[in-house]
Formats: C-alpha cells, sequence, structure tokens
C-alpha cells in the first residue's frame, strides 16, 4: 500500500543541536588535525530538472578510477558513499568494489529515496526526497534494503551513512544506530534547507557530537565555515538575510563575510583556501571535504561542464592538498575518526 501525504499537515523534521554538552564528541589530545574527504557517489541526472525515478545511468563512474588514482598519489583515500543505482548496477558495483579492495576506500552508503526501492511514497513532489520527511516504516526499509545491496556488492556492510539531500529527520539517528551505522555526515552545517521541505542546520556548527538512541553515532556535520573581516558574527548577521533581500549578496560582493563550504563545487580555491586556514587556527580536528561522483566526467553536473573545467576541478585539489601538508594537516578515514572518538570518550 503506498503512503499517502493527502490531507495531512507536511512537517519539516525538526533536527536539533545537542543541549547537552556531553553529547559534544571529543578526540585525544594527541589526534592532531586532520582531512577527510567523502564522494557522493551517485547516478546521473539534470540538476535542472525534478528529480525522477527514472534516472538511473551510471556511465560517470567509469571516470571514478582515474580519480582515485589522483587521489591517492596525493596521500588521500575519499570514503564512497554510494546510493542504490551504484550497487544496483554491476559495472558500478565491480568499480567500487575493485576501489575498496585494492586500495581500502571505505564504502558508505547515500540514500537518494526516489530511485531507492521500496516505493511506496508515491510520486517525487521534492518533499518526499528529503528520507526523513517519509513515514518510519519506509525510511526504515529503504535503508536495509539499500544497506543489503552494499554489502551483497562489495563484500562489507557499511557504516558510514549520508542522506541524499542532507535529508535527515528526527528519526534517522535512531534508524541508522539500530541498523549498525557509526558515522553520520548529513548535517550540512549553515545550511537551511526548510524552504524545500528539508532540515534547517543554519544553527550547526561543524564540530562532531553524538547522536542516537545509545549515542553511539557520531554525527559529523559537513565542513562549512564563515570568512571575512564579520566572522565572528557569521551565523547572526547570515541570518538576516532571511528577511533582508539581497544581504547576503551585498555582504559576499562586498567580502565582509562569505559562507564556504569545502567542495569544489561552486566554491572557488581562493575562498576554499581562507576557510581551511581559518579552521586550521581555530584548532578544528576534522576537516571535511567533499565532492559529486558525476563531477569526474564533464557535463554530467552544472560544476564539471568541459575539459577546462575538470582541469580546475583537479587544481582546486591540488592547492588545498598544498595548504594541508604545509600545515601538517594529513589525510584520516572515516573509520578512524570514529576510533578516536571512541577512545576520547571512553577515556583509553
Amino acid at each position: 500500500m503506498n503512503a499517502s501525504y493527502e490531507g495531512a499537515e507536511r512537517r519539516v523534521g525538526r533536527i536539533d543541536r545537542p543541549a547537552d554538552s556531553r553529547a559534544h564528541a571529543r578526540f585525544p589530545e594527541d589526534f592532531g588535525q586532520h582531512f577527510v574527504i567523502f564522494v557522493d557517489t551517485e547516478e546521473e541526472f539534470d540538476w535542472e530538472q525534478p528529480l525522477s525515478r527514472d534516472n538511473v545511468s551510471v556511465t560517470a563512474m567509469e571516470g571514478l578510477p582515474e580519480a582515485q588514482r589522483f587521489f591517492r598519489e596525493a596521500g588521500a583515500l575519499p570514503a564512497y558513499m554510494v546510493d542504490y543505482p551504484i550497487v544496483d548496477n554491476d559495472r558500478s558495483a565491480a568499480i567500487i568494489r575493485e576501489m575498496h579492495e585494492q586500495d581500502g576506500c571505505e564504502i558508505g552508503t547515500q540514500l537518494h529515496p526516489w530511485v531507492n526501492p521500496p516505493f511506496q511514497e508515491g510520486p517525487d513532489d521534492g518533499y518526499t526526497s528529503f528520507t526523513g520527511n517519509l513515514p518510519l516504516d519506509l525510511q526504515r526499509a529503504k535503508l536495509e534494503r539499500l544497506t543489503a545491496r552494499i554489502e551483497e556488492q562489495v563484500g562489507q556492510r557499511p557504516t558510514l551513512y549520508r542522506a541524499g539531500r542532507y535529508g535527515i529527520g528526527q528519526h534517522s539517528a535512531r534508524l541508522l544506530e539500530a541498523a549498525g551505522y557509526r558515522m553520520d555526515s548529513s548535517a550540512r552545517a549553515l545550511f537551511d534547507y526548510s524552504g524545500e521541505g528539508g532540515p534547517d542546520f543554519s544553527k550547526f556548527l561543524t564540530e562532531p557530537f553524538w547522536a542516537g538512541t545509545s549515542r553511539s553515532l557520531l554525527e559529523l556535520p559537513l565542513t562549512s565555515t564563515f570568512v571575512g573581516p564579520l566572522r565572528k558574527f557569521g551565523m547572526g548577521l547570515f541570518s538576516l538575510g532571511d528577511t533582508i533581500p539581497l544581504w547576503r549578496t551585498f555582504l559576499a560582493r562586498t567580502r565582509l563575510l562569505q559562507r564556504v563550504s569545502l567542495t569544489p563545487e561552486d566554491y572557488p580555491l581562493n575562498l576554499a583556501l581562507e576557510a581551511i586556514r581559518r579552521l586550521i587556527d581555530d584548532g578544528m580536528p576534522v576537516i571535511g571535504l567533499s565532492y559529486h561522483s558525476p563531477s569526474v566526467v564533464p557535463g554530467h553536473t552544472p560544476y564539471v561542464r568541459d575539459a577546462a573545467d575538470l582541469r580546475a576541478f583537479y587544481a582546486w585539489w591540488d592547492g588545498v592538498f598544498e595548504l594541508f601538508a604545509r600545515h601538517g594537516v594529513t589525510a584520516v578515514r572515516a573509520a578512524e575518526i570514529v576510533a578516536a572518538a571512541d577512545r576520547a570518550r571512553s577515556g583509553s
């Protein structure tokens, strides 16, 4: 039976930062500063068109091994967060499995509900593209189906999770914890998707915290920060853009305040480097970076349209890696982050 939303009030899942200070994750004193890379490993689709259940092409995966060689030579091993079309296609699943077996890349889960069975939510209308908005049983069923398919194709059960469209909800941590996941990287610090029916992370900082019923799930928000002379007032000033037209445009054009996410997609290298320098100065223990897998082949995302864009994509990473090297910030695996947080919490 299809889940019905007709006549029901649609509520955006409430996502809160932990009020209890004990929920904030800590790391051992000798942990140092590290960076981790997450790759949203997914099907191709037109970013300017509505999402469709029919978009399951994964041809861009043929370019991923070359990208993996680039990152391996730079001393980084990204965590590939794969969704259902990737692991339901034997060729793309084989590519992922080979990178896991040969390079030891971590394989995590990314849930795009509109292409992830079972399909009981009816036609997608945007609201249902955020997994956290679906009925609890349907969320669980989709997660179980994807988790099992990844384990079947890769040979290892995933413990890292990211929701497509950052679409976690009030039940997500409990469901992930019950399914054996140890890390969630769905929250995008300083961003608000409530206008589209999604979660509001505008008051979230990048610091990790423990989530779930038994607090065994480490929430590692995607790294975003403010740069500019007004940085220390960033959250309050940026929020004024919700009511003052063109306010954020004014702040960005005057370079007084800009919000920066650490991705080559939509954020130029100079801004990324400024943000990273600020995060290093702040003593941030884990700096997270990300990109979408179709960007490694021109023509599949708005960020890499042609060969020149692809060269700029790799140049962005070269610049970031050079800065990390100068400051002694080294690559870390997601599992190592969880293990370090476990050690700090247990006092061992």
